[in-house]
């Protein structure tokens, strides 16, 4: 069965990242979520996906040159879509209070050394906090961050995000010990796929909006698809 993440909650629908966007697709029975984090200045987990807060937020400068309650202060809605109430950048605590998701898929952002380290020890205490060890998986395109992950929280699962095809995906993920690949779904062909699951790797597939396609991609056995319209992905694959 393929499983389906909201893209950053249910992005096509409410603004990303938000409160309102998990709600939104919680709300639609989808219970597993992707999305992205970014420390505040004062070392707050901050669910945003840019390191820049112009595009989400219509304001100058940069996620870590604000303390976590300056960027709460922050309407989330300048991207769309429209939505009638503002909506804060949230604390990934406040999401872990407030959305019961039965599993996280929280990608990291490329970053130096140094910050990989502070991130992925934020992340760490507050999974153990809250008792998510067993439905957190973190993920990461950055060879800092998951070079973090295999020595500063080696309890936590760790996912490899592939966007490009220049280095192989599958070897890379083998040399982090990752259990998940997340493929851009243009790199997701039936010979790559079987090769990753036979690796053991979870194949979770982004961003998948079109019915027809994610038809085709379940079709193929990807394990789990990540799509801005979790609704209207799981509809579609009830229907199949």
């Amino acid at each position: 069965m393929t499983l389906i993440y909201g893209h950053r909650g249910a992005r096509g629908e409410a603004p990303e990242n938000t409160l309102a966007s998990f709600q939104h697709c919680l709300a639609q029975g989808v219970t597993r979520c992707e999305l992205d984090l970014h420390l505040s200045a004062d070392g707050e987990l901050m669910v945003i996906h840019d390191p820049t807060l112009k595009r989400t937020t219509g304001q100058r400068g940069k996620v870590a040159e604000h303390s976590a309650a300056e960027l709460e202060r922050l309407d989330a809605r300048a991207a769309g879509p429209a939505w009638p109430w503002p909506c804060p950048i949230p604390r990934l605590r406040s999401l872990f209070l407030h959305c019961p998701f039965e599993h996280w898929q929280l990608e990291v952002k490329s970053a130096s050394p140094a910050r990989a380290a502070r991130t992925v020890d934020a992340i760490a205490t507050l999974v153990a906090e809250f008792g998510l060890e067993d439905r957190v998986i973190v993920t990461s395109s950055s060879r800092s961050v998951l070079l973090a992950l295999r020595r500063r929280a080696p309890q936590l699962a760790r996912g490899l995000v592939a966007e490009h095809a220049w280095l192989d995906p599958l070897k890379v993920a083998a040399r982090h010990d990752c259990r998940m690949l997340v493929l851009n779904w243009t790199l997701c062909s039936p010979a790559r796929l079987l090769k990753a699951q036979r690796q053991g790797l979870h194949v979770s597939v982004w961003t998948v909006n079109e019915p027809a396609l994610m038809r085709r991609l379940a079709d193929c056995g990807v394990d789990s698809l990540i799509t801005d319209f979790p609704g209207l992905a799981s509809a579609i694959l009830r229907d199949r």
